[in-house]
């Protein structure tokens, strides 16, 4: 019998019940049936009626290292030689190289021992394909079995998981702006860190708004919601210059502000703005007696990474013309316009599904 079996990162092991919560709570949303998701020996045990599926919607979740689809037997030794044997068997092609791994919990014998063994018995039984051995650094399968206290998992598929740790998990309620590709980055990382996010979305001229709901809609599975609420605000600020853009920003900050939620997440990198202009911006967060958090902080090249992770490879360009950018100006924010943004909220309610983009914009066009 094949079972998911979810790895948590190491920051997320003191975090496994929040995990299995929204393991359950995704699976529900994508519409994947399941017996029962359960921890054993710090690694979560997934029934579902289908593996594949599941795993793959349990890949959009935050706190996961990976996901292995496998086999589980008990923690024998020669049953676990005869199943790597087995399934790796069936699994390689003809030339390839092959390594073996086997972690965890051993009963009696050494993990060494079984990798030995089970690399012997598919050379032997596997001779008319050529299959050999490789190394830590060079092979083409690689065959993976974890063991716990009483059972052993022999991986058939294995996915790397997002990392972070699981959403909600710190408990903390946290308004998030999104308005370009940069704040959607920060979100992103907002969610990863384990914060309840409310999402709010700003922008200046409606020809951004169909790039905003693509935006959206890639940050909208990983919130573990079947309904998502949005909020839209129009702020009629120049959408060129420098300093209209950076006006922009402390606008929106200011539109965070209004929030009751305690918590700001500030999009903010100190690669790509000044230290005035973020310093400003953490002085007025703690005016209004809220915190402040800066997602992007320590973050640099990895802004790509969540980026291609967030299937935004295209948005790639506007982020680098960004980094390229120098000011040390801190412009005061527009209060008319915010006043005047304020007025033009919308909030909208959109169900987790196959047309969130067009949901989004249609549900703005008749509000």
């Amino acid at each position: 019998m094949s079972y998911v079996v979810v790895f948590p990162t190491i920051f997320s092991k003191n975090k496994i019940s929040q995990l299995i919560l929204n393991i359950r709570k995704i699976l529900k949303i994508k519409n994947q049936e399941f017996k029962s998701v359960k921890s054993d020996d710090g690694v979560i045990l997934v029934d579902a009626n289908d593996p594949v599926f599941a795993s793959s919607a349990i890949s959009l979740l935050f706190g996961i290292e990976k996901i292995v689809i496998a086999r589980q037997i008990k923690n024998d030794f020669q049953a676990i030689i005869s199943e790597i044997t087995f399934i790796g068997g069936n699994l390689l092609l003809k030339g390839e190289k092959f390594l073996v791994r086997v972690e965890g919990t051993s009963k009696g014998f050494v993990t060494k021992d079984v990798e030995i063994a089970a690399t012997s018995g598919i050379i032997e039984k596997k001779l008319n394909l050529g299959a050999t051995p490789g190394t830590d650094g060079n092979y083409d399968k690689l065959l993976y079995t974890y063991l716990t206290k009483n059972n052993a998992y022999i991986s058939i598929f294995s996915d790397k998981g997002r990392g972070g740790i699981p959403y909600q998990s710190q408990n903390k309620k946290t308004v998030c702006a999104i308005y370009d590709e940069i704040s959607a980055v920060s979100c992103f990382e907002t969610v990863k860190q384990g914060y309840d996010t409310r999402i709010i979305v700003c922008y200046r001229q409606k020809s951004e708004l169909m790039n905003l709901a693509k935006i959206i809609n890639q940050i909208m599975p990983i919130l573990v919601q079947s309904e998502i609420d949005l909020e839209f605000f129009h702020l009629k600020i120049k959408p060129t210059g420098l300093r209209n853009y950076l006006i922009f920003i402390k606008s929106v900050l200011e539109i965070m502000l209004q929030y009751q939620d305690t918590r700001i997440s500030l999009a903010l990198s100190p690669l790509i703005f000044s230290s005035d202009l973020i310093d400003d911006s953490l002085i007025r967060v703690f005016e209004k007696n809220k915190i402040p958090l800066i997602p992007l902080a320590g973050i640099d090249s990895n802004l790509f990474d969540d980026l291609k992770e967030m299937g935004l490879e295209r948005n790639m360009k506007k982020i680098e013309k960004m980094a390229s950018m120098h000011s040390s100006e801190v412009p005061a924010f527009s209060k008319k316009e915010v006043e005047l943004a304020m007025k033009t909220r919308k909030k909208i309610s959109i169900m987790l599904g196959s047309n969130n983009v067009h949901d989004i914009l249609d549900s703005l066009e008749n509000h």
